[in-house]
């Protein structure tokens, strides 16, 4: 066969075809032994076309063939040079045989240039090497350039039979989409030979086979994928729009929504890195010329750019696109970190919607720290926006929609019991209401709106209510009088528990109409429980002689108790009208003074009323450290209960 010299490996990719007038041919014998003469655009055969190339060599630039025969044709593919004979390529080209090829200015024969050819100089190089009689190697890795460049150079069977087109389509057919591995690396391969591999349907059919190979029981012919995780990692490892046509083509087949849920996960967490990234150091508040200062990670370089954010921004809004409609078909938490970087990607609003409409379907199986979606706005420039709506630690409207969501899904499935979901919510917005009262730029208003987003029925029991609004007097220790009032108003003090009512009765942060609410609802509960008790010890006569004794000590504690809180009840009360009525009397005081203050100006500058006022003033301190007192014992009063 041929001598090969040692060559050099060349990496370009290039695609496009050039077409031009078809050029005839024809066949003679030469007189020159054999030499390729030219002659109006015709060519003359040699008698052995195997005997024109004793071997191949390559430089940096420029590919050429060993031979006695003159080389006559020039052709160049991105920055390389083959220089070769024209008839080869004649003999199997027939998108060569019809140019119009253009002599060369050096007087070296004919230049041609291949611009966009696809598969570039290394295609092409394989390809004159079967044209100059070589054996040819197919392999999963070049057999999608070659089919390509074979269909561009129309090497078809009309030529020659055996052409390439034939064999690497052959090749293809029942070579590579038997197996699952070669079906991966060709699909890859493909990702650089666009329109080609499309026009060809090379894309289709390799995706067509994964996905049929994947949706029959995790098994293939010719070779086993025994874990799914196995599939996953081969076809998370494609471009995003290979992967969205196998997700695709999977579902069609009737796989369960969980798998393809799974497949998603898997590709999200390869492709985007950052949705596993959490704030900096603990969740805590730091102050600096009174701005908050936090940080966010978003999961990316910092010397990434535009092109690499709009990458991301489209392998987000492709796999939204593709999730499965069924609500188990992702977790929650995944759902809420893909709408983290959709909101860090600035992706598209209605994605947003979506997702947070995915969110609230599934809303009872979020955690808290999912729900701390830090509150990312930037301008155009990627800059934070420092108005101080904006400057909470976390985005508090988006929790919002989410509720509102998860009520429209509730009253649509009114059908369904909605106890356990409405509970396990509240419980959850409790507990998010606790994080984020943390925050001293949170202001009373967002508060309140999201701790009145579900309906009063949803809360079974105040207690995680209160702790949140207990959290938030703590941060926010200048609230006027009637901010707390207008705070303490979101709960029911009568769904407080006993140890919630307790700990509130010695609340110093709790208004006082809001401690003598606590403390009347204490009341009622001990007053329910003794009757609960004696019910019960009334009702079951065995257990009523065996527990006869303990309960009739429990009944006496609770009478006990109960006569206690009713006397304190009643100090409180009395304490409470005194109060007003000190009060009362210091402001009519205040207001006789201001009335007939000009009249009598002469008379307070004479020394008899200097007399009287400095007997008045030391009766008002004796009276004054009189109400102090009743204050104090009316705190004391309430620490007791």
């Amino acid at each position: 066969m041929f001598r090969l010299k040692a060559t050099m490996s060349c990496s370009s990719t290039v695609t496009m075809k050039k077409s031009l007038p078809p050029v005839q041919s024809q066949s003679s014998e030469s007189d020159s032994g054999g030499v390729d003469q030219v002659y109006n655009q015709s060519i003359i055969v040699p008698p052995t076309a195997m005997s024109i190339a004793d071997g191949f060599e390559k430089n940096d630039h420029s590919w050429f063939v060993n031979s006695p025969i003159p080389t006559d044709l020039s052709i160049q593919v991105q920055d390389i040079t083959f220089t070769v004979h024209k008839y080869p390529l004649v003999s199997k080209s027939s998108y060569i045989g019809r140019l119009e090829i253009q002599p060369s200015i050096s007087n070296f024969g004919y230049e041609l240039k291949l611009e966009n050819f696809p598969g570039g100089p290394e295609a092409f190089e394989i390809i004159l090497k079967f044209c100059y009689g070589l054996t040819l190697d197919l392999n999963p890795s070049n057999i999608a350039p070659l089919r390509c460049a074979s269909e561009f150079l129309e090497m078809s069977e009309e030529l020659d039979d055996g052409n390439l087109i034939s064999k690497t389509e052959a090749f293809l057919t029942f070579v590579v989409l038997s197996s699952w591995k070669d079906t991966i690396t060709v699909l890859k391969s493909c990702e650089t030979l666009s329109p080609w591999a499309e026009n060809l349907q090379i894309v289709r059919r390799c995706c067509d086979s994964i996905a049929w190979k994947a949706s029959r029981d995790n098994s293939t012919i010719g070779d086993t994928v025994n874990d799914e995780g196995c599939w996953f990692d081969d076809v998370a490892s494609l471009r995003i729009d290979h992967f969205m046509r196998i997700i695709t083509a999977i579902g069609a087949r009737g796989t369960k929504p969980e798998i393809i849920g799974k497949c998603i996960m898997q590709y999200a967490e390869r492709w985007l890195p950052g949705m596993d990234v959490e704030l900096e150091g603990p969740r805590g508040y730091g102050y600096g010329k009174n701005e908050l200062q936090f940080s966010i990670l978003i999961g990316r370089k910092e010397d990434e750019g535009i092109e690499h954010s709009q990458e991301q921004k489209s392998i987000i809004e492709s796999l939204v696109s593709i999730l499965p409609p069924q609500p188990g078909a992702v977790p929650c938490k995944f759902l809420l970190k893909m709408l983290k970087m959709a909101m860090v990607y600035s992706a598209s609003q209605a994605l947003i919607s979506e997702l947070e409409k995915r969110v609230g379907m599934m809303l009872e199986n979020a955690n808290v720290n999912d729900l701390l979606i830090p509150n990312y706005k930037r301008e155009d420039q990627g800059k934070f926006v420092n108005s101080l709506e904006q400057r909470t630690m976390h985005d508090i409207e988006v929790i919002q929609r989410i509720v509102e969501y998860f009520l429209m899904h509730e009253q649509e499935q009114q059908q369904l019991p909605q106890t356990t979901g409405k509970s396990s919510v509240s419980k959850l917005l409790d507990s998010y209401l606790t994080e984020v009262a943390k925050d001293p730029n949170l202001s009373i208003t967002k508060f309140q709106v999201l701790a009145e987003a579900l309906p009063e029925k949803a809360r079974t029991c105040d207690d995680g209510l209160y702790g949140a609004i207990d959290t938030y007097l703590k941060a926010h220790p200048l609230l006027s009088e009637h901010d707390r009032k207008r705070l303490c108003r979101i709960m029911n003090c009568g769904k407080l528990s006993l140890d919630a009512c307790l700990h509130a009765a010695q609340n110093d942060r709790l208004p006082l109409r809001t401690v003598i609410q606590v403390l009347f609802c204490e009341q009622i509960k001990i007053r329910a429980a003794m009757q609960g008790k004696e019910a019960v010890a009334s009702g079951n006569s065995s257990e009523q002689e065996i527990t006869q004794t303990s309960t009739k000590t429990e009944i006496m504690t609770l009478r006990a108790e109960l006569e206690n809180v009713k006397t304190q009840m009643t100090e409180l009360q009395r304490d409470y009208f005194e109060l007003q009525h000190e009060y009362g009397k210091k402001n009519n005081k205040h207001m006789n003074r201001s009335a007939w203050n000009f009249g009598w100006t002469k008379i307070r500058t004479s020394a008899l009323f200097h007399r009287k006022s400095e007997g008045n003033l030391s009766g008002q301190e004796h009276k004054i450290p009189n109400s102090l007192g009743h204050k104090m014992n009316f705190r004391r009063r309430l620490s007791m209960s």
